[in-house]
């Protein structure tokens, strides 16, 4: 029983991950009132703070780079599911849990709130369950998420060249 759900649980999660990331897009890149009243109230009160713009349409924060981070996180949570690729599932429920940690934070720790569209709670809900699902995603690819960081090490860091013969002295002509 604990093989058939380690070995169908990470699909599952992708794919409804990567519905509610894509499903969410067509309110982020179409400015619809929603959107901007969410990150509106967010750029409100990140203004209070000294940091106006943070949420706003060109702001480091906006709704675009938020849509679009999503929809990286979507992307490489369903080409992932390929087992020749099954590292870039791991890196999408990364990006994916990122998200979501900004996401539920600023629900709870904002005057945004868990209701700001009036709709029971609903998106909040959708994003605590992203991020619990990422975090389960994560704790299954927890193997492909050391091997993405061991080979980032090797790219970034470079190992020493192993000691071998001593170097001849070139030949004069």
């Amino acid at each position: 029983m604990l093989a058939q759900v380690k070995r169908y649980a990470p699909a599952g999660i992708s794919v409804f991950a990567a519905a509610v990331f894509l499903d969410s897009l067509r309110y982020k890149f179409t400015d619809h009132p929603n959107t901007q009243e969410i990150f509106g109230r967010l750029d409100g009160w990140a203004g209070t703070l000294g940091l106006p713009g943070l949420f706003a349409h060109t702001g480091l924060f906006s709704q675009y780079v938020i849509g679009s981070a999503e929809l990286a996180a979507s992307s490489l949570l369903l080409v992932g599911l390929l087992p020749r690729f099954v590292r870039l599932n791991a890196l999408g429920a990364l990006i994916g849990l990122a998200v979501m940690t900004g996401a539920v934070s600023f629900h709870l720790f904002t005057p945004l709130g868990i209701d700001p569209n009036n709709d029971g709670g609903g998106l909040f809900a959708a994003a605590v369950t992203i991020w619990v699902t990422s975090i389960v995603l994560l704790t299954i690819r927890r193997k492909e998420i050391f091997g993405l960081l061991c080979d980032l090490g090797r790219a970034f860091v470079p190992t020493p060249k192993p000691a071998g013969a001593p170097m001849r002295a070139a030949a004069h002509a």
